[in-house]
């Protein structure tokens, strides 16, 4: 939504801060569990070779090799130049699991924004057992696959309860306040996704206004179709993701995931009809949950 702005860009996910350089960033594609250089090689495809086709993506694979001594920072800074006067937003998720990635977007990038997008937890813990679901009809999830060590994460309960996505709720959303402690507070917002959904227009608009661009109904209007994005759709042999697999099938502004979730009461993916903890509880009315 905010990459349709007319003064934005929004980028696939890049994946990029958990390594210093390009060269170490494909040493980490290498090893993951999710297709980690798809947004990027979406990305080139499209910005420097016209189009996200299979022999574009194919170039642009070898456009990234020849600058494996880049700096991850100096990588996005030419992605800005290329859509200069444009503002670049990254929302890679995976920036979030290790304090060093956010530390280095925030030494590389010292005059960004960030913008702390938060979801209830029941919403989240919901949304990640119906990723696990739709997997599962593939086959068995591995332990290691990144959607079941979100599950997990950080590891199972001590009660032997595997699957309980509210402590990587709780676990990750620590490690970000955390971070945004360094940040100076005129440089950080935090936004509840269910609001956005709700009142697309009221805080979306805030949230222009906070950036410095424009905030009139035409600019409005553009960010609420995330569709129109060139990476809102699934992308070609070598490169079919770069955005969650939920959006890239339905990527429209959809408002019924606003609907409203309560802090108390027995969890869903929980057969021993306990509810969230005490600590994701505080955490969540600090947030505004109730």
């Amino acid at each position: 939504m905010l990459g349709q702005h007319p003064q934005m860009y929004g980028l696939p996910e890049l994946e990029l801060f958990a390594a210093e350089t390009v060269g170490e960033w494909w040493d980490l594609c290498a090893e993951a569990t999710f297709p980690r250089a798809h947004g990027a090689l979406r990305a080139i495809a499209e910005l420097f070779f016209g189009a996200q086709t299979e022999e574009s993506v194919e170039l642009a694979r070898g456009w990234l090799r020849r600058r494996a001594h880049f700096t991850t920072g100096y990588f996005l800074e030419v992605l800005a130049e290329r859509v200069h006067p444009r503002i670049v937003v990254d929302k890679s998720t995976s920036n979030v699991y290790q304090p060093k990635s956010l530390r280095r977007a925030a030494q590389m990038f010292p005059g960004a924004r960030f913008i702390h997008l938060v979801r209830h937890p029941r919403g989240h813990g919901e949304s990640v057992l119906k990723f696990l679901r739709e997997r599962e009809k593939k086959g068995r999830v591995p332990a290691m696959h990144w959607m079941r060590r979100l599950a997990t994460w950080p590891g199972a309960n001590d009660d032997g309860t595997e699957l309980d996505p509210q402590r990587g709720w709780y676990a990750l959303h620590g490690k970000i306040r955390k971070f945004l402690e360094s940040v100076p507070l005129e440089q950080q917002l935090r936004i509840r996704g269910e609001d956005v959904v709700t009142d697309p227009d009221f805080h979306l608009r805030k949230i222009a206004g906070w950036l410095g661009v424009r905030t009139d109904d035409a600019a409005i209007n553009e960010m609420r179709h995330p569709e129109r994005s060139p990476y809102a759709c699934f992308g070609p042999p070598g490169a079919r993701f770069g955005n969650d697999r939920f959006f890239l099938e339905n990527p429209a502004l959809r408002h019924t995931r606003a609907q409203p979730q309560s802090l108390e009461g027995a969890l869903s993916w929980r057969e021993d009809g306990h509810g969230f903890s005490r600590n994701v509880k505080r955490l969540a009315r600090e947030f505004g949950y109730e």
